[in-house]
């Protein structure tokens, strides 16, 4: 099962390539966050479809297409520069990050919190918590701890 550093790898690689859209596997942890990228406007679109193209229509994901089933990313640009500058995993299989409620308000706040430095303007924080993946903002509204497993800039 494709990780979270391997959506990572491929997002940072396409924004450095210059590529208009990069495919990533198809799986329910790429498509939370990168629905999540493209609400905090990182990127312009997210498509599903085959590994060649996008879908012109809807093709329901079956076990005889699993294995080819992508996500498109079109990637945003604004003045020849990426919206996206740096996608870093925090949580890895051999350490994982949990954060509290109160930990996370620190985070958000401005202030170090365990040993993640604080989230700078701009910068977003994806959650992996009992309710699914979500940004730090929202995790705070749904008052949720959880896995910190990416940072966004």
């Amino acid at each position: 099962m494709p990780r979270i550093y391997d959506l990572c790898a491929r997002v940072q690689n396409g924004f450095r390539a210059r590529l208009q859209s990069i495919a990533v596997p198809d799986t329910k942890m790429n498509l939370a966050v990168c629905n999540i990228l493209y609400r905090e406007g990182f990127v312009s679109a997210v498509a599903r479809g085959n590994h060649m193209a996008p879908d012109a229509t809807y093709t329901p994901t079956t076990t005889d297409n699993i294995a080819t089933r992508r996500l498109w990313l079109t990637l945003k640009y604004k003045d020849n520069r990426p919206a996206l500058n740096s996608l870093s995993v925090v949580s890895k299989p051999s350490k994982k990050v949990t954060f509290t409620v109160n930990q996370m308000k620190d985070l958000a706040a401005g202030r170090r919190a365990k040993f993640i430095k604080p989230l700078a303007p701009g910068e977003i924080a994806i959650l992996n918590t009992n309710r699914g993946v979500l940004e730090l903002e929202e995790a705070l509204k749904q008052n949720v701890g959880g896995e910190i497993i990416a940072r966004a800039s």
